[in-house]
Order: structure tokens, then C-alpha cells, then sequence
């Protein structure tokens, strides 16, 4: 998620630079308009500063555009989610909550090629860090290591972890697999109110 938001954060530069050119305005006009000093513009729109409200707030203003086209922010005003997805190590994440708080929701696309049957078991790099994961599997299989264990999930199957546990997991069939995760990065949990009675 840092990654995500450092590079929406990178990408204001460069959009800011291209609204000004495409209006034909230059830095000392928009100093005088905004009320900006020139050198901030310009580290601004060369990413050596850091964009913030008190910045970005009357450079919209200037523009006459919506802040949330100076940043890049996801389509709003619909009660549907209209997140960007983004791709790490070859797989494909579409976010499924709008907030940085709390519980993070996403669907997961892993590409067919790795640890399929008849191959040799390929070794993965399993990571720790602070939170706790849900993963339930849509479609395909997912080779899930966690610790000692090495699984293989499908359709239908679901595994939580604690992510201070070493973890890896990759596509472990020869079609994409498919996953919904649900990651609480301070260690929350998903709370079950309901479950079926043993027979």
C-alpha cells in the first residue's frame, strides 16, 4: 500500500508540469495567481517537494479541475468501487476498499507458470511482517507455504495466517489462479458472528 501511495505522490509532478504547458501558463503567472512562491512551484513540479493540501487546494483553484484530477484519485460519486488495479512480481491486485484504515480487501490474479504439477517444487522466498491475512481461493490452485507447511488450496478452500509467520504463496497450476485476500496490516481480524452447527 506505501508503494501504491508513494507513487500516486511521485506522479503529481510531472501532471502538474503538463497542465500548466497545456495551458500555456508559466511558473512566475501561477506564483502570481496562487500565491505560491516560484521556487515551490518548481520543486513541486520537479517531485523535490512533497505535494500537500495547502498546495494542491489553490493550484485546482487556478486550473479550474477537481483536486482529485491533480493527484490521480479513483473515480468517486458512485457506490461501486472504482479502484486502479496494480501489478507486484508479475501479479495483478484489484483494491476492493476505498480506506487505509482498517481491514484492506483485494482480488489477487496470479498467472499460470509457477510450482505446476510434474515440475520440480520451486523454492519461494517467504516473507514476515506485521498484520494478519485471509485468503479464500475463487478459482485455480494456490500453493500457499507458510513455515513449514507447503499447501496446495482450490476453489472454494480458505487459509488465515498471522503474517509474522514466515509466508509465500504463487500459482500452483497450469491456469491463473484467482484469490480474495483480505489483509489487516495492524493485526485485525475478522470477526465470525455466525458459524453452521457440527453435525
Amino acid at each position: 500500500m506505501a508503494d501504491e501511495l508513494a507513487s500516486v505522490l511521485t506522479a503529481v509532478g510531472p501532471r502538474l508540469r503538463a497542465l500548466r504547458r497545456e495551458r500555456d501558463t508559466t511558473l512566475a503567472q501561477l506564483s502570481e495567481t496562487t500565491g505560491i512562491s516560484l521556487s515551490t512551484l518548481s520543486r513541486l513540479e520537479s517531485g523535490q517537494r512533497k505535494p500537500t493540501l495547502e498546495l494542491l487546494l489553490p493550484l485546482a483553484r487556478a486550473y479550474g479541475v477537481q483536486l482529485d484530477e491533480l493527484v490521480g484519485a479513483p473515480m468517486t460519486g458512485d457506490p461501486r468501487v472504482h479502484m486502479r488495479p496494480f501489478t507486484r512480481h508479475g501479479r495483478t491486485f484489484v483494491p476492493l476498499t476505498r480506506h487505509f484504515g482498517g481491514l484492506h480487501a483485494y482480488k489477487a490474479i496470479i498467472p499460470a507458470g509457477c510450482g505446476e504439477p510434474g515440475e520440480p517444487e520451486q523454492e519461494l522466498e517467504q516473507k514476515v511482517h506485521e498484520g494478519y491475512e485471509w485468503l479464500y481461493v475463487l478459482s485455480g490452485r494456490l500453493r500457499l507455504v507458510l513455515g513449514e507447511h507447503d499447501l496446495v488450496l482450490t476453489a472454494g478452500e480458505a487459509a488465515e495466517f498471522d503474517t509474522r509467520t514466515p509466508h509465500a504463496f504463487a500459482n500452483a497450476g497450469p491456469r491463473p489462479v484467482e484469490v480474495l485476500m483480505l489483509f489487516g496490516p495492524q493485526g485485525e481480524r475478522l470477526h465470525v458472528r455466525a458459524r453452521p452447527k457440527s453435525s
